[in-house]
């Protein structure tokens, strides 16, 4: 793990008194205590500073943080002083959020994917969406870990384990996995590390940690926030998307993050989405809504818990005034193999892109390679880059395999939900998001058994994972899924929902 002295950054707020009880805090309670003087965000951060101290390097060690923004004490003390003499910018303002490592930033940190190829790697600009975050008044409070190069190394990963930030641990259960890639991120908000966290998705990436570690993630429409500055795996399905305790939360940080990026021509697509995610918010959002239940995600059946908290799910929505139509099948023929075959094209040719736009020590995914064989004893302990070797072989763009596998792809995964919510005039598809974390094994990599983000990654599409049970103590998730940039609608649904059920509950530590 890159070191980092938070004993040094505590001192630098030795003159104020951390708050109590900051745990399960929203921004809008945060916010309303700013406002009534009795917590400045130079104590906020100073209090998660101590959490991160005290819970990720000690205690259980969840070691969700790969790395501290020296400058968030400062940046706080600005924004206290900007907030007395004339008024918050907006929701986010003085609001800590911690960015998963393959976000880049123009700071005194590293953006580098967990990988020691890239220890040294500090980007001369921000990402668009941290950009947009820090004029929104968000405190950028520090880096977390992730599954290895987003998870595209090998075959046989666990995840949450990268070579610079070792094994980050599922705040329920440290034996057990938190899922990835943005495992630190989902970890860091469970475990009331931050406030809330952002992290990237290409095929999960989102949805399965937030599931597990038991809060809310959104995985937006491909183009709702900018991929500019993230380090890529395939430009196709890659997006970031906010992660939080509650769904007021995590649409309060998806509006911030959004904007026409000139630099990325997909968010183009988004120029008439809303900016604002939290209008009309209410207990009644589900009435009336017809929510379809897709029966065939993977690992349908497998579990009865799982199976019994869908059911459980399914009932809550009838009850607040939801048709439902069930079972909902969606034929996803051939594209497991497409999706394969584009996401090794498109990494070979979009990390070369990234790397030589911001001047990384390495140009290529050959020199990276190349790297962790040499240096196989420290990046490669537990599993090797069979992915990596795969993506290498590809040929260009260009090549008709990779044009026909994008085309099968986007049309066969388009046209299942389109077709499924036309032909059912549905306003949103459920599924469960994951079943209960399993056993962190290096020896023999990860063990997913339940999923369902395929649907909404390979499409584009949006989805929202909000807590809706437990097995065994072990949060699990449901997501709502959608049409392109319906991601208002599908708050709105899944806020009723968490109003209803009110699942989650804090890991004990």
């Amino acid at each position: 793990m890159r070191s980092f002295n938070l004993v040094c950054l505590l001192a630098l707020a030795a003159c104020t008194t951390p708050p109590p009880d900051i745990e399960e805090a929203t921004i809008a309670d945060l916010h309303d205590r700013m406002q009534r003087g009795e917590l400045t965000s130079e104590q906020l951060v100073s209090s998660y500073l101590e959490r991160i101290e005290s819970i990720d390097r000690a205690g259980p060690q969840l070691n969700s943080i790969i790395e501290i923004n020296p400058d968030a004490l400062l940046t706080a003390r600005s924004l206290d002083e900007e907030w007395r003499e004339s008024g918050p910018r907006g929701p986010m303002h003085g609001i800590p959020v911690v960015l998963k490592a393959n976000i880049d930033t123009a700071d005194q940190m590293h953006t580098t994917a967990g990988s020691l190829a890239l220890a040294d790697h500090r980007p001369d600009t921000d990402a668009f969406l941290v950009s947009q975050l820090r004029d929104a008044g968000a405190i950028i409070l520090g880096k977390a870990n992730l599954s290895e190069w987003a998870n595209f190394r090998s075959t046989r990963s666990s995840s949450g384990w990268s070579s610079i930030g070792g094994q980050t641990r599922n705040p329920y259960d440290t034996a057990r996995n938190p899922c990835g890639s943005s495992s630190g991120s989902a970890v860091s908000v469970a475990a009331n590390l931050t406030a809330v966290a952002v992290g990237t998705e290409t095929d999960g990436s989102v949805i399965c940690p937030s599931g597990i570690n038991g809060i809310v993630g959104i995985k937006p429409t491909l183009g709702l926030v900018s991929r500019t500055g993230i380090i890529p795996i395939a430009h196709s399905q890659d997006t970031a998307g906010p992660m939080a305790r509650s769904v007021r939360d995590a649409a309060i940080l998806l509006g911030a993050m959004t904007g026409t990026d000139p630099a990325d021509p997909a968010t183009r697509d988004a120029e008439s989405a809303p900016s604002d995610y939290t209008t009309n918010l209410t207990a009644d959002g589900i009435a009336g809504k017809r929510i379809g239940v897709i029966r065939s995600y993977y690992g349908a059946g497998s579990n009865p818990y799982v199976e019994a908290i869908l059911a459980a799910t399914i009932e809550s929505l009838r009850e607040q005034g939801a048709e439902i139509v069930d079972s909902i099948k969606i034929d996803t023929t051939g594209v497991d193999d497409a999706e394969g075959a584009v996401l090794r094209y498109e990494f070979k040719a979009d990390l070369r892109q990234y790397l030589e736009q911001t001047d990384a020590p390495l140009k290529s995914l050959a020199e990276i390679i190349e790297f962790n064989e040499a240096n196989k004893d420290t990046v490669m302990p537990f599993f090797g880059q069979e992915r990596m070797l795969s993506a290498e072989e590809k040929g260009p763009l260009t090549d008709d395999n990779y044009l026909q596998a994008l085309e099968t792809s986007k049309r066969v995964s388009i046209a299942g939900i389109d077709g499924a919510m036309d032909e059912h005039d549905l306003d949103a598809l459920i599924a469960p998001s994951n079943g209960p974390a399993w056993m962190t094994d290096h020896v023999n990599g990860d063990s997913f058994h339940v999923s369902s983000s395929s649907y909404a990654a390979v499409s584009g599409y949006p989805s929202i994972t909000v807590p809706a049970g437990f097995i065994a103590g072990l949060p699990v998730g449901v997501s709502f899924i959608g049409r392109a940039f319906s991601e208002k609608s599908l708050i709105e649904i899944a806020y009723a929902f968490e109003q209803a059920t009110d699942v989650r509950q804090p890991p004990q530590l």
